[in-house]
């Protein structure tokens, strides 16, 4: 069994709360795995071209149809990015819109998955994870788990962080803030995120080992949308 984990943040791995915690998922799936970072490429959103109607491929060019493949052969996906302004990152949700090339003439390459989502916000992950658990949704992806961090906000680097009258580390602290590092976010250091990570992450390997049915899983993901739609209207 194949799991592919994508960090959509556009920060270096050593620095980002959302590759840590991707990593930390699929390295708990004790299966075969692979780490795709979305930082530095070049991903447009879906230019309704409708050029994918046909064969379900994207024609557009850019960073995304190398990883076409990839997104096909996993059995399953942990997939995380930062919240921006309580929303998914734009890189993140461009690379979201573009699966629309999945989706014509009944294609089921992506039915069926299986799925951890992965949000880190500076105050709270909560808005990306339910972002990207929805695009799973719409796509017939079944998310296992969600896993929310607490990262740094860019606050705390961008240098005026400890005399910001409205950034982040002030509404936290107070103001006359001084940094440490005890008080910087890092999601290694919340004992309880990484825990999370690591069972969703096991929990993951776990349903794969089972031999799960695609078919049943694309089906009861369909009918739990479709209720929710008619929620909707």
């Amino acid at each position: 069994m194949k799991v592919l984990g994508i960090s959509g943040s556009p920060r270096k791995e050593v620095t980002s709360g959302t590759y840590k915690l991707v990593k930390t998922v699929v390295e708990n799936t004790g299966c075969e795995y692979e780490i795709v970072s979305l930082r530095g490429k070049q991903i447009s959103g879906c230019i309704a071209c409708l050029g994918c109607a046909k064969d379900n491929i994207c024609k557009v060019k850019d960073d995304l149809e190398p990883l076409r493949e990839k997104l096909v052969e996993a059995d399953a996906l942990v997939i995380g990015g930062p919240n921006y302004f309580n929303t998914l990152n734009a890189l993140t949700h461009a690379f979201f819109e573009r699966w629309f090339q999945f989706r014509h003439q009944a294609g089921n390459t992506m039915w069926g998955k299986l799925a951890v989502a992965v949000g880190v916000g500076g105050i709270q992950g909560n808005a990306p994870a339910d972002q990207i658990e929805q695009m799973f949704m719409y796509n017939f992806i079944e998310t296992v788990a969600k896993v929310q961090g607490q990262g740094a906000a860019s606050c705390y680097s961008c240098g005026f962080g400890e005399t910001c009258e409205v950034g982040i580390p002030t509404y936290l602290h107070g103001p006359g803030v001084k940094f440490t590092d005890d008080i910087i976010p890092n999601v290694e250091k919340q004992t309880d995120v990484m825990v999370a990570a690591a069972d969703a992450g096991k929990l993951l390997g776990q349903r794969l080992g089972d031999g799960h049915d695609r078919t049943k899983v694309a089906k009861e993901v369909q009918e739990k949308a479709m209720v929710m739609s008619s929620q909707a209207v």
